[in-house]
């Protein structure tokens, strides 16, 4: 049951990025873009899960969903703002996929499964890799714009990105 751990973590970051969608969704934070952006990041993860779910049945396994623990439903903070806050979070919780992706593929390598090393890496590695280096920029970024009023211009571009997609 290799995926049973891998998807725990795609649920567990799925909902963290709902959690996040729901805060700044909350009208008295109104960051649309930002609410956006989790929300189609949470579903992405979700989407990951099924995939290794569908996998594992294919082969054979059984799939044994897992608790996960309840997230955050607040991402202010004081000294960082609630958008860098969150970015950073999400920037923390791609490298963790991405670790346990890795962890995956190694012990694939050294059971000889050349069918799961190859299902990890045609379908996880290079987007978790894009991932990664997107919400960096968004991580330096934001550090640059502060919490004030580059928050809301910030986004605004996330918006006008997900319009132009």
């Amino acid at each position: 049951m290799f995926s049973t751990a891998k998807n725990s973590v795609e649920y567990t970051v799925s909902y963290v990025y709902h959690a996040m969608y729901a805060y700044f969704d909350r009208d008295n934070v109104a960051l649309k873009g930002l609410a956006e952006f989790f929300k189609e990041s949470s579903e992405e993860e979700r989407e990951h899960a099924e995939k290794f779910m569908e996998y594992q049945n294919k082969r054979g396994g059984k799939v044994k969903l897992q608790s996960i623990l309840m997230p955050l439903s607040e991402f202010d903070h004081e000294e960082k703002g609630d958008a860098l806050y969150a970015m950073e979070l999400a920037l923390s919780l791609e490298k963790l996929t991405n670790e346990k992706l890795l962890h995956v593929q190694a012990v694939a390598n050294k059971n000889n499964d050349v069918q799961l090393a190859d299902f990890v890496e045609s379908n996880f590695l290079s987007e978790q890799v894009e991932a990664i280096k997107k919400i960096s920029e968004y991580v330096a970024q934001l550090r640059r714009v502060g919490k004030g009023h580059g928050v809301w211009h910030f986004d605004q571009m996330l918006l006008n990105e997900g319009a132009a997609v």
